[in-house]
């Protein structure tokens, strides 16, 4: 895939291993913003690249100025606990309070971020996506767009890595004020992630999600985790003290790593 216009930050100014992207998306019907850490290592065309995805109210900064993720990982990469890859972090799009990485309003933010995030990278740091493998997590909205999207475009995902997440479109009425029947799906399988499965013949890549037990959508976190149990689809759950808050979010994108690290 090639753009029309692609602006990428300029490696003399870019801090702590991270890139700047400005790219013109035909799905998004404007412009898309993505930071991409890029580790320290001498090829990086044969690395793997996870898309890590930001919740409501954020933007592509959300993860590495909130996390530290950039930080986190370079420092796993350089102590040996996981072998170097590289991050991409893109807007979801900028629509609303959130865009829920769903099509809608004349806009594909799903197809923004399994098509046109892969090829920027490609294109701003020769990782070359087609070949490599690829894996994507996120964070409440972003576990929801993590989840969805890694089961429906399998096998372009090689694993599933979900925190705190939105399972289902009608949840995000829990934090957006924008008119919920707008993100609706005309199929209303693709509603959910368990309408996902439904219609993935209840197949999923290599799948992880945890949630703090304090969470505001602990109990549908629980009820996912138990309908996979009940169909014996592969999965590893998990919950831990916490809320829904940048400081569980910074605690568990480690093990996010880790799982994909065990992976490739």
């Amino acid at each position: 895939m090639s753009f029309r216009t692609i602006e990428i930050s300029n490696p003399r100014f870019e801090p702590e291993f991270l890139r700047f992207i400005t790219v013109k998306s035909s799905n998004l019907n404007g412009r898309g913003d993505i930071v991409l850490f890029v580790p320290d290592t001498p090829d990086t065309s044969k690395i793997p690249l996870i898309i890590l995805l930001h919740g409501v109210y954020g933007s592509a900064w959300s993860w590495a100025l909130s996390t530290g993720v950039h930080q986190i990982t370079h420092s796993m990469i350089e102590n040996g606990t996981i072998q170097p890859v590289a991050i991409a972090m893109p807007s979801d799009g900028l629509w609303g309070d959130g865009s829920g990485y769903l099509p809608h309003d004349g806009r594909n933010f799903e197809k923004w971020i399994v098509d046109d995030v892969p090829a920027a990278v490609t294109e701003a740091a020769q990782i070359d996506t087609n070949r490599n493998r690829l894996f994507i997590s996120g964070l409440s909205m972003g576990g929801f767009g993590a989840l969805r999207l890694g089961i429906k475009y399998q096998p372009l995902f090689a694993g599933i890595s979900a925190h705190s997440s939105i399972t289902a479109m009608e949840q995000m009425s829990l934090f957006v004020e924008e008119p919920i029947e707008q993100y609706a799906q005309q199929n209303p399988l693709e509603n959910s992630v368990w309408g996902i499965i439904e219609q993935s013949k209840y197949t999923t890549p290599p799948l992880r999600f945890d949630c703090g037990s304090e969470d505001p959508l602990i109990n549908f976190n629980r009820k996912l985790h138990k309908k996979l149990t009940e169909f014996k689809i592969q999965h590893h759950y998990q919950e831990f003290p916490g809320g829904h808050d940048w400081s569980y979010w910074q605690q568990h994108i480690v093990k996010t790593l880790l799982f994909f690290n065990d992976l490739h």
